[in-house]
């Protein structure tokens, strides 16, 4: 029973919670770019390299073998359109990402106080360094 009450106090620490929280709403945000990339973004893009859908662009490097109407073996290829698109669809949530974090440090250091300036030493103090600024030049001597 005792794993059960860390496990709950370490999954229930604000951090943790946070973390998961970042976690779903990342995932969400990334389907809603690979949304964007996908069905916005890259159909201008292949019709303008002449109507190709860019993720079906790939590099057959293997024929499938059929035999009376049956698929013996796939083909064999490089897929290279999906590639170009996930590294959009990362290139954006990246940028996304550097923008958020940007905009929380620039928060973060506004919401910071100014260092107060040190306390005026006492007159004793004062009285003392003086005392030993004299000494240390000679003047304290007769």
């Amino acid at each position: 029973m005792k794993i059960f009450s860390e496990f709950r106090k370490f999954a229930m620490r604000g951090n943790v919670i946070d973390l998961a929280v970042g976690v779903v709403i990342g995932g969400a945000f990334g389907k809603i770019v690979s949304s964007f990339v996908s069905d916005i973004l890259m159909p201008p893009i292949g019709l303008l390299m002449g109507g190709t859908d860019i993720s079906g662009l790939k590099i057959i490097l293997k024929d499938k073998i059929v035999e009376n109407e049956k698929v013996i073996s796939q083909a064999v290829t490089l897929n290279y359109g999906n590639f170009i698109q996930a590294t959009v669809d990362f290139l954006i949530i990246a940028f996304f990402i550097f923008m958020f974090v940007k905009l929380l440090n620039s928060i973060h250091s506004k919401e910071k106080p100014a260092p107060l300036a040190p306390p005026e030493p006492s007159k004793e103090v004062q009285l003392l360094t003086e005392i030993r600024d004299l000494l240390k030049n000679g003047q304290g001597r007769n």
